[in-house]
């Protein structure tokens, strides 16, 4: 596979590093790609709406840089970056999201990402996480670090244990509150998740009984609530 150069100002050749676009909203990575394309060391060499599309492009493609959003049409971006670090474990992964980094970001540097950063930070903040995680290092806020090394510090003690009631959550559960709450019925949470509705109805129970909830129409309130308030998400 041929790298692409450019040539810089004093003549030198430039190395290209080479992005892989996930996302299910055409409009968005277009924005994305017309950016990222600007920058003097990256290109956007491939898109892709689903997880599977996104895996056979890594294998054909081999990008240095995966960029990841949460929400994918009939799949779910945890489990993509679970996936990819499987079959190409030295692949490097970013996760951009709307979704709450309070919540997420553990999750998804424990699934294989060395990155979280959130939709609606400047363009600046997005450029600088791609260049730490590409460097080998990585990126979550400033906020999140802490909260991170707060918990390290307070690793054993009571107030750790307990933790926060969504924090209890397995992944897959915390996907099916999420669905939930954006209004979608157990049938068409199996169907996206590609899982028996039995399955999904397994993980309502146990969320129920985590989140100290007596019945289905308590579940989908509090699901609904969590969606539609980020500031409650942390209970």
């Amino acid at each position: 596979m041929s790298v692409p150069l450019e040539l810089a100002q004093n003549g030198c050749p430039v190395v290209k590093q080479r992005i892989l676009l996930v996302d299910d909203h055409p409009v968005l990575r277009q924005g994305l790609k017309q950016i990222l394309d600007l920058q003097p060391n990256l290109r956007v060499c491939c898109e892709a709406e689903t997880g599977p599309e996104a895996l056979e492009l890594i294998v054909r493609e081999a990008p240095d840089l995966v960029l990841i959003d949460l929400s994918l049409r009939g799949g779910d971006g945890i489990d993509l970056v679970k996936d990819i670090k499987a079959l190409r474990p030295q692949t490097r992964m970013l996760v951009l999201s709307m979704h709450d980094e309070f919540i997420y970001a553990e999750r998804v540097l424990r699934a294989g990402a060395q990155g979280y950063v959130m939709k609606h930070e400047k363009i600046e903040h997005l450029l600088a996480a791609i260049a730490k995680v590409l460097d080998g290092g990585v990126y979550v806020s400033d906020k999140v670090a802490a909260r991170l090394i707060q918990r390290v510090a307070s690793s054993g003690s009571r107030a750790d244990a307990v933790g926060s009631t969504v924090d209890r959550l397995t992944d897959r559960e915390l996907q099916v509150f999420r669905l939930i709450g954006e209004g979608l019925g157990t049938r068409l949470i199996a169907e996206k998740l590609g899982v028996s509705r039995k399955t999904v109805e397994s993980h309502r129970e146990h969320i129920k009984e985590k989140l100290m909830l007596t019945s289905g129409e308590e579940l989908i309130q509090r699901a609904v609530q969590w969606a539609r308030n980020p500031g409650d998400r942390k209970k």
